[in-house]
């Protein structure tokens, strides 16, 4: 019998190309998703790249009811991957409590449940934000966790929080929290990407669409940072580099591999990269100007942060393998595929 995983937010962004990478090691999936930032078509793009769909059911995971309910009728699911979350920075400044419901209810009722049904152990969808703006570049696992500049990181950070103090608790499951960088790209099948409903809070959406002609010109927010070139730096990570890290420390929790019971590990290339760069190589890549226009600073964006990713590629045995250009294609390619169909 195939081990079985629960994936929250399973048809997002990351999510969805976890359950792809997950399917392809030989794992079931059941998914959770209320389709806020989603669409149910996703399903089809999974089903194509490894010919089986996964089990969905859509239901938000503030409904504790209806997550026992799912406990109870797949009694023997032995981890969870926990995606579901609002994720705009920019967004959470405006709506806090959104975020604090969405971000921090769903992961108590997780734990709460974990243990009663049998669960051993959970992977946390965390975030470079929890670093604010380091002192030390690159960033370690190590460096201090800063007063976080907006909702969004706060919640990432409350969450880290409430998973540490329930392992200490001595509740019998494990957790890896996985802190990311910038995903960005597609699936190189072009049948899942990233497809935000409405206008994209991200930056690399932003830039396919803007390209494609759906948006009039990108916003740069700031150019005068003390960077380079004056525009925030990050490091940006293709999302199937991202996924397979995910079945990656799934099959660490699940195999008992380490005798820590709580773990963490940056996700990220190493390698900083500012939005003029991003934009520069995008259009390098794909032969497409991009209009841009520079405006003001965003509240509560960090001026620059990279990855030492030392601790994932040794000890987790993770590297990310994908160049910036060759992932900024996959993601003009997912567009172009969008623009096929009819999408967008």
């Amino acid at each position: 019998m195939k081990t079985k995983i629960l994936v929250t937010g399973g048809t997002g962004y990351i999510g969805s190309h976890t359950v792809v990478e997950l399917q392809n090691a030989g794992y079931e999936v059941i998914i959770i998703d209320n389709l806020s930032n989603s669409t149910i078509e996703v399903l089809d793009g999974i089903e194509k790249i490894t010919n089986k769909r996964p089990i969905f059911i859509q239901m938000d995971l503030n409904d504790k009811v209806g997550l026992q309910q799912v406990f109870s009728s797949h009694a023997d699911i032995k981890g969870i991957i926990h995606f579901a979350a609002s994720k705009a920075v920019g967004e959470s400044v405006y709506k806090p409590l959104l975020y604090y419901r969405n971000n921090i209810v769903t992961l108590l009722n997780l734990l709460d449940l974990m243990p009663e049904a049998g669960v051993e152990g959970i992977v946390f969808s965390s975030s470079c934000t929890v670093y604010g703006q380091p002192d030390i570049l690159p960033v370690t696992e190590d460096a201090p966790i800063k007063p976080a500049l907006s909702p969004y990181g706060n919640s990432k950070q409350i969450n880290e929080e409430i998973i540490r103090d329930t392992i200490y608790a001595g509740l019998p499951f494990k957790s890896i929290i996985l802190r990311y960088f910038n995903p960005i790209g597609a699936h190189p099948s072009a049948e899942i990407g990233e497809l935000p409903n409405g206008v994209p809070q991200n930056l690399v959406p932003f830039i396919t669409q803007t390209a494609m002609g759906i948006r009039q010109e990108l916003s740069v927010f700031g150019d005068d940072y003390n960077t380079p070139d004056g525009s925030c730096i990050r490091d940006y990570i293709h999302v199937v580099d991202l996924a397979k890290a995910h079945v990656t420390a799934i099959d660490r929790l699940l195999t008992n591999k380490s005798e820590e019971r709580l773990e963490i590990f940056n996700l990220g290339t190493g390698i900083g990269v500012s939005v003029l760069e991003l934009l520069s190589t995008f259009e390098k890549e794909t032969g497409v100007k991009v209009p841009y226009k520079i405006v003001e600073r965003r509240e509560g964006d960090i001026e620059q942060v990279w990855a030492d990713p030392k601790h994932a590629n040794e000890v987790l045995g993770w590297t990310a393998k994908e160049s910036v250009g060759s992932t900024l294609l996959s993601a003009w390619n997912w567009q172009k595929r969008l623009r096929e169909r009819g999408i967008q």
